[in-house]
């Protein structure tokens, strides 16, 4: 028997060739195998052919959702960045605040308004004592929401007050001037296009005068009872950015939301707020931290500045 390129022939060379790629000799029907145009030739077939190199083809699979695996790879490469030990700074932070006793926690938006009142009159209130609340420390707001709600704070009662008499009830709050215009400016836009309630989206709250993102989330989490997004005040802002949960420092509170919101687990949105500006009223002040006092002393990249 004579070997030819790997294929097996009877004596008297290949057979016949047949239409179906097999090959007919002694009566029988043999199965020629596949043979590659770059490696194996028939002697019948003439001189090989010279090979081409394929090009290298990339193979994209799609995944069950409808994405690309490179696209996933991709998303999870730019999802894996989280900053150094900040599940255990975390938890002293819960334990830090375990007591609920700081300033934020008697006074804070979620203690200003009358939890009795019909529920688009605690939705205004709520909103109200978050425009009060910039600038300005929670007993001052605590104070001014007092006064206002023994006016009478309702939207109709707000819009039949002239702008002197619901200065004195708000003074001293920062900024109280510009304050009561946009109260007032606010207060009408409710009465005119929403019912005398407040808007239920980011972004219409936003449009309203005097509205910025970290209000706006609050009352959403607040009055709505829809966590949104992360409030950053200052004092979260100074937090994080101490604490080097931001990958680079940031300059606004704006931005300390977003780098924030791009690895914090959305369950923890509605917790951090409270936590931190409480941990910030206590221990983590804006001038001599108390790092002594801290349970993150030893993991806290601030720490050894104090």
């Amino acid at each position: 028997m004579h070997v030819v390129g790997m294929a097996v022939f009877p004596m008297g060379g290949p057979g016949r060739q047949t239409g179906n790629g097999s090959s007919k000799a002694c009566g029988l029907t043999v199965p020629s195998p596949p043979l590659s145009a770059s490696r194996f030739h028939s002697t019948a077939a003439g001189p090989p052919k010279r090979s081409r190199k394929g090009k290298k083809i990339s193979v994209r699979y799609d995944s069950v959702d409808g994405g690309s695996q490179e696209e996933e790879e991709a998303d999870s490469k730019r999802l894996k960045w989280e900053p150094g030990n900040w599940r255990q700074q975390l938890e002293n932070i819960r334990e830090m605040r375990r007591h609920k006793d700081a300033p934020v926690d008697q006074m804070g938006a979620e203690k200003c308004f009358d939890s009795g009142a019909p529920p688009e009159v605690m939705r205004y209130q709520v909103l109200l004592s978050l425009m009060l609340s910039s600038q300005t420390k929670d007993q001052v707001t605590s104070a001014a929401m007092l006064r206002l709600r023994e006016h009478g704070l309702t939207v109709d009662n707000v819009l039949q007050t002239d702008d002197g008499t619901l200065g004195q009830l708000i003074y001293p709050v920062g900024f109280w001037k510009n304050k009561v215009k946009y109260i007032k400016q606010t207060t009408a836009i409710l009465k005119q296009q929403y019912g005398s309630d407040i808007p239920g989206t980011v972004e219409e709250l936003m449009k309203l005068p005097g509205i910025g993102p970290k209000m706006a989330h609050l009352v959403m989490a607040i009055a709505w009872n829809n966590v949104t997004g992360i409030g950053v005040d200052t004092h979260v802002h100074r937090i994080t950015n101490r604490l080097r949960w931001v990958k680079e420092e940031t300059k606004t509170p704006e931005e300390t939301r977003v780098a924030l919101e791009d690895w914090l687990p959305r369950d923890l949105w509605g917790e951090i707020n409270w936590l931190l500006v409480g941990f910030g009223q206590q221990i983590c002040l804006p001038v001599s931290p108390r790092c002594q006092e801290c349970l993150n002393r030893d993991i806290c990249p601030a720490a050894k500045r104090c």
